[in-house]
């Protein structure tokens, strides 16, 4: 998974300080980062790299190194760099970078969207001690968001079921897992009924944990699970968000092109004889 990048070490300690030399920069256009694409490889700028403005903001640490980010000046050239979307993280190499690049938006975006008290409309400031935004008029602090989702493997013996998203919902086309949000009030055993209830119209039971991954694309913490199909095996699906729902043996799976994210990840281990 996009997590997964040992050796390499993804320190989360709010530990700012002055950026050295060879730190990392995260500059951005918007919600593009800049990188250099070098023998297949993501590279990004350091933070002595190039002459900024404002004083880049510490981000995290990645090994030895502190990642920061800044906001590109509107008229700067970077030669050989490129500005590219989220999406190209999906693909990156190395992994250590697509990790990278994908926090470090996740957090920009955060950062970018919150200027303003909710509460009482103040200029919010960076947190010294923290990772968090405090407002300058009443001191209300808020932290970056992170909604926590739930990933789900329907079976029935050596059968998955996989469905599609309606283009209306998603403009995801592969085949995927059931998915979705926990509410308020909710654990996250009762999102997994609620969900598969809500989009296929099944019941289960047997449902165990697997395993979880923070999801910088959509600000989630994905939470995967497995569970057996509890009675009727028909599937009557939510046309709203899904166009179909289809049963699969281990051999009939759909290639998986990538193990970055929890779902294809959930995928594969089916297929390999998880019982």
């Amino acid at each position: 998974m996009i997590q997964e990048i040992e050796p390499h070490k993804y320190r989360v300690e709010f530990e700012p300080r002055e950026p050295k030399n060879d730190d990392i920069l995260l500059v951005f256009k918007g919600s593009n980062v800049l990188v250099r694409n070098e023998g297949g490889e993501t590279l990004f700028p350091s933070a002595g790299s190039f002459a900024l403005k404002e004083s880049p903001v510490f981000l995290f640490g990645m090994d030895e190194r502190a990642v920061y980010m800044a906001e590109a000046d509107e008229n700067a050239v970077f030669e050989g760099f490129e500005f590219v979307p989220p999406e190209y993280f999906r693909e990156a190499k190395p992994q250590w970078a697509a990790f990278t690049g994908i926090t470090a938006i996740q957090l920009h975006r955060w950062y970018s969207n919150n200027k303003f008290c909710s509460k009482c409309g103040g200029s919010l400031v960076h947190g010294s001690s923290e990772r968090s935004l405090v407002c300058a008029d009443c001191g209300r602090t808020i932290y970056p968001s992170i909604s926590p989702c739930v990933i789900v493997a329907v079976t029935e013996g050596d059968r998955l079921l996989l469905t599609k998203y309606s283009p209306k919902h998603s403009k995801y086309s592969r085949y995927t897992l059931i998915a979705g949000y926990n509410e308020v009030g909710e654990s996250l055993e009762d999102t997994v009924r609620r969900e598969v209830m809500e989009e296929v119209g099944l019941r289960v039971k047997n449902i165990k944990y697997f395993k979880n991954q923070p999801w910088s694309f959509s600000d989630t913490l994905l939470v995967g699970f497995f569970c057996e199909i509890d009675g009727n095996n028909i599937p009557h699906i939510d046309e709203n968000e899904l166009s179909e729902a289809v049963w699969f043996g281990r051999e009939e799976l759909p290639e998986c092109k990538s193990l970055i994210s929890l779902t294809n990840t959930m995928i594969e281990h089916f297929r390999s004889g998880m019982r």
